[in-house]
C-alpha cells in the first residue's frame, strides 16, 4: 500500500462531505451507513444520500454499475447531503471516473489501488 502525505497543515472543519463509490454489491451502502452511524454516535449532525445504479446488476467494473453513498457530517446543523465532495473514497477506476468531477479542487481522494488493474482500467473508459 502506498500512502501520499499532504504538506498542508491539519485543520478542524465544521462540516465535511464524504462520498463512497464502487461497484454495486461492493458494500458502498453498508459502508456509508456505518460511517454515518459512527459519526452520529460522536454527536455530529448527519445527512445522507444513497445512490444506486439505474442498471440492474451491470457488469462489474463498468461505469453503469457504480453505486455510491454520500454523507454530509458536521458539528453544526446539517440540512442537505451536500453538493461538492471534500473526500472521495473510490473502490475501483469506474467509481473514480464517475465521481471525480464532484471533488472540490485541492481536496482528498482515497482509492483502492489493488483494483486498478489493466482490465478494470479498460472497463472504465
Amino acid at each position: 500500500m502506498t500512502m501520499a502525505k499532504s504538506k498542508q497543515p491539519q485543520q478542524a472543519l465544521e462540516a465535511v462531505v464524504v462520498r463512497f463509490a464502487g461497484d454495486s454489491g461492493d458494500g458502498m451502502q453498508l459502508t456509508g451507513t456505518q460511517f454515518s452511524d459512527t459519526s452520529a454516535m460522536f454527536g455530529n449532525d448527519v445527512a445522507t444520500f444513497p445512490n444506486y445504479p439505474s442498471e440492474i446488476r451491470a457488469p462489474q467494473g463498468s461505469l453503469y454499475g457504480v453505486s455510491g453513498f454520500q454523507v454530509h457530517i458536521g458539528s453544526v446543523e446539517i440540512s442537505t447531503p451536500g453538493d461538492n465532495v471534500d473526500l472521495l473514497v473510490a473502490m475501483n477506476p469506474a467509481g473514480l471516473k464517475t465521481n471525480l468531477h464532484a471533488v472540490k479542487v485541492g481536496h482528498g481522494i482515497i482509492v483502492d489501488t489493488d483494483s486498478f488493474t489493466k482490465k478494470n482500467l479498460e472497463k472504465a473508459q
